[in-house]
């Protein structure tokens, strides 16, 4: 079985493994307390901040551990905004922030930053938000759906100039090396480098207005109550240095591999729009998104034949709604696959799953079948009525009409699936379509198509 999600968690690496037992026997003590196996803890505990704090780039002192990275980026956002509050309520994001942002802010007035189709910000695009009533601004530092790696160094300057402080997202990057810029908070979970997973990391700079929310003890200087997992802490202090020290190398084999993905796909599967920034990217990670296909139908097919990929897709979530990163670039979400590799996979890995690839997206599409539209023609235009069918089928109903109209001729598409907002237009715009927009419709929505060769 190959393990293609690492970008989801990545295998605990050995030496978390090492440390995680040998912290077992040394580490269980309260490292608050003065006797001696206390003060045995207080040093392994002492030990593994200062190792994190050097990975991360701050001061030992300005470094939290917390229970998991989703509890480190709530902290710090509750705290920013509380140590700040009489500027103001209004905070700023990306439109690809990890949901754990997104749900964060929810109570605060929020300005959503756009991003590029390759699911990039601009700087610019910060200091245009900037407003005298901004508390913060939170960027991830690299986006865990697509990998595209975002300007953070540039959107710090321009927050600090404007006085704002910035929070970093850093799950997905930190094991690859520091977050470059002079940003103010910074987050990140050990589960995504190969520690253990229930550790996060909460940095705050010196100087950072920051008041800790919630219960509050004597544990993490008040950040983080109850009793530390140190065990856990010291395997995920130690993995950290462990991938860093191996990070230079592997990112170079990881970006031969993932490039070959990127480059062969096209060419081995008809109708696939390869997503997310082709150069500034992190190291293991490449998304694709495949027409006419069901993006849970494909993971099992690629489960059954040994491989374990994800999905950003509308099918994959319990809500049955498009992904908010691929919906906020613009692209496909249907049968979107992430391919996130994991250090040590090898090029016989690679080469297995694109050999695997073309039959899986066949079999889905077979599968599928895509059923005859209902459709009725009016002159140069046809109707094609998909109420009740999910996506990919509304899209794969389009594509079996759109050459029975003529060059100027329209197609409109009736559908009550909610990911059809994003295909059809994504559609359009693979296919050199003209995509003219929607329209109000009984038990759904209307999206009309324009057929230009």
């Amino acid at each position: 079985m190959s393990y293609f999600d690492a970008a989801s968690s990545a295998p605990l690496h050995p030496v978390a493994r090492q440390a995680l037992l040998a912290a077992l026997d040394e580490g269980w003590a309260d490292p608050s307390r003065l006797y001696r196996e206390g003060r045995r803890a207080r040093l392994l505990l002492d030990a593994a901040r200062e190792a994190a704090a050097e990975a991360v780039g701050c001061r030992p002192d300005e470094l939290t551990f917390t229970s998991s990275g989703t509890r480190a980026v709530r902290d710090g956002i509750a705290g920013a905004l509380a140590g700040r509050r009489r500027i103001g309520r209004h905070l700023i994001v990306s439109a690809v922030e990890h949901s754990s942002v997104l749900h964060s802010a929810e109570l605060f007035e929020v300005t959503e930053v756009p991003v590029s189709r390759t699911g990039a910000v601009s700087a610019q695009s910060y200091v245009d938000a900037l407003r005298p009533d901004t508390v913060l601004a939170c960027l991830q530092s690299a986006n865990h759906e697509v990998g595209t790696v975002q300007p953070v160094a540039e959107v710090a300057a321009g927050c600090r100039q404007a006085g704002v402080p910035l929070l970093v997202d850093a799950a997905q990057s930190l094991g690859w090396g520091p977050v470059e810029g002079e940003w103010s908070l910074l987050t990140a979970s050990a589960h995504k480098w190969g520690g253990p997973s229930g550790v996060g990391l909460l940095a705050v700079r010196k100087g950072v207005r920051f008041s800790p929310q919630g219960p509050v003890d004597e544990r993490e200087s008040g950040r983080a109550p109850g009793f530390e997992n140190l065990p856990a802490i010291v395997a995920a202090a130690a993995s950290l240095r462990a991938v860093r020290a191996e990070a230079a190398q592997e990112a170079v084999r990881l970006r031969e591999l993932t490039a070959r993905i990127r480059a062969r796909v096209p060419r081995l599967v008809p109708d696939v729009d390869v997503v997310g920034d082709p150069e500034k990217r992190l190291p293991g990670i490449v998304t694709f998104s495949c027409l006419y296909v069901d993006g849970e139908t494909l993971l099992h097919e690629l489960d059954r034949e040994g491989f374990s990929v994800s999905s950003g897709s509308s099918c994959t979530s319990s809500t049955l709604t498009p992904s908010h990163v691929l919906k906020a670039m613009g692209v496909l979400s249907e049968g979107n696959v992430r391919v996130s590799l994991p250090p040590g996979a090898t090029s016989e890995e690679v080469e297995r799953f694109l050999e695997v690839l073309p039959r899986a997206v066949a079999a889905v599409r077979e599968k599928l079948g895509a059923p005859m539209p209902s459709a009725v023609v009016r002159e140069d235009s046809l109707v094609v009525d998909a109420l009740g069918k999910r996506c990919p089928i509304p899209v794969i109903e389009l594509a079996k009409v759109i050459g029975d109209v003529p060059v100027g001729g329209t197609v409109r598409v009736l559908s009550d699936d909610e990911a059809a907002r994003l295909d059809i237009p994504a559609w359009c715009e693979m296919r050199e379509q003209e995509y003219v927009g929607e329209e109000p419709a009984e038990n759904g929505t209307a999206y009309v198509i324009r057929r230009i060769s």
